[in-house]
């Protein structure tokens, strides 16, 4: 998949997705913080930082 205009494109299907990230202990979603040029995740439910190498990736039809 490429990135096209703030969303994921497969030529081999021609689809748009998501990229959505979730918490690999709790499996909800994360909040996304940038700054410096680095991402991290946090988890809301009790989990803190979560590394952009534990996040558990998948990706939604737009």
């Amino acid at each position: 998949m490429n990135w096209v205009a703030g969303h994921y494109h497969c030529a081999a299907c021609q689809r748009d997705y998501r990229q959505l990230a979730s918490c690999p202990e709790c499996g909800q979603p994360l909040q996304e913080l940038k700054a410096c040029g680095a991402v991290d995740y946090l988890c809301q439910n009790g989990h803190g930082l979560i590394s952009k190498k534990r996040v558990n990736f998948s990706y939604q039809p737009l």
